[in-house]
């Protein structure tokens, strides 16, 4: 394909903004140097807008160059679904009721384990909750994963390895923990009605597999850090609260499941999500603070990709079509680290007369490498949102995670290439 100018600029602009994702620690110094533009500094380093400020950047150059109506119609071409549906999500998922009822679940399969302090409750947070994410959303698997390890690890004084070695495999594990069934994980989502992927052929091609990987990376991750995580406590930390009424619990799970059931329908789960709302107020009691901050900067993060990645076709399919079914694993596996895992099965769905090998290993390629940065899963942006506080300059180093994930991302490579 011959790219248009604006497609070479929205490259050149994806290209800035990648980079600036491995930057915000440097902006976040500037914040502390310059105080009298922390603001802006501040604004610059948080990783969840930058992709948001670069769509933006795009747009008012597609302005200049073919005028306001082309950059409007550009932008209602977009499909801006995902970036809804997980804001709803996160913040449904990261309600008191719903949390305590996951805590609840967590603690008791990890009292059934043998092992000293927290090793249990870590390895079930790892080895469960992205497991839970092929029935429950892998977004919202992400939200509750990273609320609880926040609050029962990450707060308890714990090593920078530990921490970065947990956001490896905890994007590593939500990344294939969603591949039993063909609704849950965005990479899935996008291929399983025009391939015919049911939930029998999501189990029997990928189901089983991802579930030995999930549980070698969250046993392998627990035995390295045994001593240390053999040492914090396993009761609980910070303020005991009330229980929730069983009643309320109910309520939420059942607007958690309506949003999932309506996942595609922005008008009825953001219809939901509004009722959701109302409910949380009338009963402030039993909630928290909601995650709407977190939620919103994950969605604009994730609406910049929309954008920024709808000016990468040109380049993106002809490198993805033109690897054989044997590479096309490997190639996926490493495009996803600077794209989308869900970019890079849809545009193979936009191809006719692939071989069932090929759309194998196009989406096996796609899951595996979804833990490798924060822009190759859309759940991963909820996580880091979460998660970054407990790390140093409430930055996680992209390098970081890139190291802290590769581990794990060979396992579920082995796992679904040779079982």
């Amino acid at each position: 394909m011959t790219p248009t100018a604006i497609q070479l600029i929205g490259t050149v602009l994806f290209a800035v903004a990648i980079l600036h994702t491995f930057s915000t620690k440097f902006f976040e110094h500037l914040a502390h140097t310059q105080p009298a533009h922390a603001g802006i500094w501040h604004l610059l380093g948080e990783v969840e807008v930058v992709f948001g400020f670069w769509a933006m950047v795009l747009i008012i150059m597609m302005a200049m160059t073919d005028g306001a109506t082309v950059a409007t119609q550009y932008l209602n071409s977009r499909n801006f679904t995902e970036p809804m549906f997980v804001f709803a999500i996160m913040v449904i998922a990261g309600t008191r009721p719903i949390l305590q009822t996951a805590m609840a679940g967590v603690r008791l399969m990890a009292r059934t384990l043998p092992v000293p302090g927290s090793m249990g409750f870590y390895f079930t947070v790892l080895a469960l909750v992205p497991l839970l994410g092929s029935f429950i959303t892998e977004p919202a698997a992400m939200t509750l994963a990273a609320l609880i390890l926040a609050d029962r690890i990450f707060a308890r004084g714990i090593s920078s390895r530990l921490k970065y070695a947990t956001l490896g495999v905890l994007f590593v594990n939500i990344s294939i923990g969603g591949t039993l069934t063909p609704f849950a994980a965005p990479p899935v989502l996008m291929v399983a009605g025009k391939w015919n992927w049911d939930i029998a052929f999501m189990m029997s091609a990928f189901g089983w597999k991802a579930a030995i990987a999930v549980g070698v990376n969250a046993l392998v991750a627990t035995f390295l850090f045994r001593k240390e995580l053999g040492q914090l406590s396993p009761a609980d930390t910070g303020t005991r609260r009330c229980p929730v009424p069983p009643l309320l619990i109910l309520i939420h799970l059942v607007f958690l499941a309506s949003v999932v059931v309506f996942a595609h329908h922005p008008v009825m789960f953001m219809g939901l999500f509004l009722c959701f709302l109302g409910v949380a107020e009338a009963y402030s009691r039993h909630q928290d603070p909601l995650i709407l901050r977190e939620g919103l900067l994950v969605a604009f993060f994730l609406a910049g990709l929309v954008v920024l990645g709808g000016q990468q076709q040109w380049w993106l399919q002809p490198v993805l079509m033109s690897m054989s079914s044997d590479a096309v694993f490997f190639g996926a596996a490493i495009l996803t680290a600077f794209t989308d895992n869900a970019a890079l099965t849809y545009l193979g769905s936009l191809v006719e007369g692939l071989s069932d090998d090929f759309k194998y290993a196009l989406v096996a390629g796609a899951v595996t490498g979804g833990g490798l940065t924060i822009i190759a899963n859309a759940p991963n942006p909820a996580g880091i949102a979460i998660l970054r506080g407990h790390f140093d300059d409430e930055a996680v180093h992209p390098l970081g995670l890139l190291l802290a994930a590769l581990p794990p991302t060979i396992i579920a490579g082995l796992a679904f290439r040779y079982l």
